[in-house]
């Protein structure tokens, strides 16, 4: 049976940070990234919220400064590598964020079978941000469960990888998950967890027992 890999993005594939705050860099609003994400952090706001005060903070928001915040962040090494293998062993690798689907759809270059984001108007912004398009952390259980329907696999055999408590929902959903750089609250709750910046390691720890239970002919078997 196939296996479906869903990897978050903030904090989990981007090392100690969050493609908001790397997009807000890019225009120099490092300051008031930072307080909204406080805000977020703490409950103060919400999802759509964030999303329509974040959506006004880059009233400038070009092209250039996503891929310029893209190209620019701080990546886990080993992203490219660990989903070429995910695809070679005939699994799926998606990547599934509250943050803005222009940033995150990026990632299907790197070789990822799908990306959702929250969605956001086209870059520059000439449109309102639709609240009803922004995910929340519930929205990543609905978007796991259609993506097994889409490549056919069981909600058995998926494996998430996160850092925070928007992956909650998630880790709860599925039966193997490994905390990346996570927060207590979530290793608390992780099968696996792992600090360092190489995906391939992360990887490693769901790996090994799908090696061994194929070369002893048995059947998958889940720690």
């Amino acid at each position: 049976m196939a296996r479906l890999h869903l990897f978050d993005l903030d904090g989990t594939l981007l090392y100690g940070t969050a493609a908001p705050v790397e997009i807000s860099r890019q225009l120099g609003l490092e300051r008031e990234i930072a307080e909204l994400e406080r805000e977020f952090i703490a409950g103060q706001i919400d999802s759509p919220q964030y999303a329509v005060r974040v959506h006004a903070l880059w009233a400038d928001l070009t092209d250039a400064h996503v891929t310029a915040a893209f190209e620019g962040a701080p990546w886990l090494g080993g992203i490219r590598d660990t989903w070429a293998e995910i695809r070679a062993n005939g699994d799926y690798c998606a990547v599934v964020s509250l943050s803005p689907s222009f940033f995150v759809e990026r990632l299907l270059g790197w070789g990822a079978h799908a990306a959702y984001g929250s969605r956001f108007p086209a870059v520059p912004f000439t449109e309102p941000v639709n609240p009803a398009g922004i995910l929340d952390p519930a929205a990543k259980v609905k978007i796991a469960n259609r993506l097994c329907e889409e490549f056919g696999v069981s909600p058995a055999d998926c494996v998430a990888y996160g850092d925070s408590l928007s992956d909650l929902a998630l880790f709860t959903a599925v039966p193997v998950s490994v905390a990346v750089n996570a927060d207590p609250r979530l290793i608390d709750l992780a099968t696996h967890t792992y600090v360092g910046r190489d995906l391939w390691k992360a990887y490693e720890l769901v790996r090994t027992p799908v090696i061994e239970a194929i070369d002893g002919g048995g059947a998958l078997n889940s720690e």
